[in-house]
């Protein structure tokens, strides 16, 4: 039999991949923008024309100025997702309980699916991908961690070759902005998120993203392709930056230190840390020129060293980058065999290990101290007295005062275990000398 395509020859034209759009609002709109209008550029790329076939949105008439005539806009997202014509259905509505129905209709109907949607894959993603595989359509999902930065592709392709040790990251640009307002304006908390809802950052409702959650959903993405792991978002430990004092972040400072919202994937011999919370970072460190909205992960591999992505955190035409990205993967893979597609988590589901998340009081870290104390020439000592009781040796040691005109004792420790710390300072709280509650941030030192 002749070959189907002799060397050298044009290669025959690929049919269009019509795509199915589930959401017209910040990413949705931002998806029609940029694949119109780098049209040509994204057919080179892809290798055949990626059609937007269908919209579905709630409010039909902003929808309709998003797109030319030839899209269908509708109002009701399920005739997308079973639409005979559609090859793949982009979802960016969010949430978890109708996109997940609709996530699993579209994959039942065999499209394949690209998805921003960071909570559902966190919470759903083992359903959504074994799905996925059953019917032998591709999840693809690189809008949903980091937005502009291709850490998916990184650690799903680039380094794969890659013991990987540790992942951490800034991955929430909202909670990073407003750090960066508390830092750089000396303003407590709700000052900062005010500024940043009304400049549009945070929403309303800023919980998911204040709270550490959104950054937790994107953790269990990256710690599963990390370390070939199932998804693990309910075993993490989680703490958001609502707690935080301006005064921290001085004292940071002159330490050495930025105070940055991190999530933190790291492997040991007995298992996985799996954390989100407030840490201090070595003010010479890459992560702690990550400012404002703007996002970065590290990666520390075997082969590779250390490595750093960095980018926006938020946006719309910056979160349509990655959603195009994944189309264009799409377009290329579609009509290949499943089992020559990268897995959607790095691993297949039979490489992966079930791997223990370890429990938060195993955790060893350096830590930093803010011991608000009484007046006294003893006080010092008394203090240093409870901490050798426990084993924590002090790095770093400052005296202060603070905006309220009393003395604090400053503290950087050595690496001392989570346990430990908090039965010593549960200790330092009933010296007669301590007049307030200690204030205790872990330190990340990156390397």
């Amino acid at each position: 039999m002749p070959p189907s395509h002799v060397p050298g020859a044009p290669s025959p034209a690929r049919p269009p991949m019509r795509v199915g759009l589930l959401g017209s609002g910040v990413v949705g709109s931002g998806t029609c923008r940029v694949l119109e209008r780098n049209r040509a550029l994204i057919r080179a790329r892809a290798g055949r024309d990626i059609t937007l076939t269908m919209l579905a949105a709630r409010n039909l008439p902003r929808a309709r100025q998003l797109v030319g005539p030839e899209v269908e806009v509708v109002d009701d997202a399920m005739r997308v997702v079973r639409h005979p014509l559609i090859d793949v259905v982009v979802e960016v509505i969010g949430g978890c309980t109708v996109a997940r129905e609709l996530v699993l209709q579209a994959i039942a109907h065999g499209k394949h699916v690209v998805t921003a949607n960071k909570a559902l894959l966190a919470l759903h993603g083992d359903e959504i991908f074994a799905a996925a595989r059953a019917q032998g359509v591709m999840v693809a999902f690189e809008g949903a961690v980091a937005v502009s930065i291709p850490i998916v592709k990184a650690l799903r392709e680039g380094l794969t070759a890659n013991r990987i040790e540790w992942v951490a990251g800034i991955v929430n640009g909202t909670s990073n902005y407003i750090l960066t307002e508390m830092r750089d304006k000396g303003v407590a908390f709700a000052a900062a998120l005010a500024e940043a809802q009304r400049l549009g950052y945070a929403e309303a409702d800023p919980r998911f993203d204040v709270e550490g959650i959104d950054a937790g959903h994107k953790l269990a993405l990256l710690a599963s392709m990390a370390f070939g792991m199932p998804l693990r978002f309910d075993a993490m430990h989680i703490e958001g930056i609502g707690a935080l004092q301006a005064a921290d972040f001085r004292h940071a400072e002159q330490l050495g230190y930025r105070i940055k919202l991190l999530g933190v994937a790291r492997r040991q011999a007995a298992g996985i840390e799996l954390r989100v919370h407030p840490a201090l970072v070595p003010a010479r460190s890459l992560m702690a020129g990550v400012d404002g909205s703007m996002n970065a992960v590290m990666v520390k591999g075997d082969a590779a060293g250390l490595t750093m992505y960095y980018g926006a955190g938020a946006g719309s035409e910056q979160t349509a980058s990655a959603v195009i990205a994944d189309l264009v993967d799409v377009a290329r893979l579609a009509d290949a065999e499943p089992a020559q597609r990268a897995p959607a988590l790095a691993f297949p589901p039979e490489a992966q290990s079930a791997w223990a998340v370890l429990p938060l009081a195993e955790l060893v870290t350096r830590h930093y101290l803010r011991v608000p104390v009484c007046d006294g020439d003893a006080v010092l000592d008394d203090v240093l007295d409870v901490l050798a009781r426990h084993g924590i040796t002090i790095d770093t040691h400052r005296d202060a005062i603070s905006g309220a005109g009393g003395r604090e004792l400053l503290f950087v420790t050595q690496d001392a275990q989570e346990a430990t710390m908090c039965a010593a300072i549960t200790a330092l709280q009933a010296l007669r000398c301590v007049r307030a509650a200690a204030v205790r941030l872990r330190v990340e030192m990156l390397a």
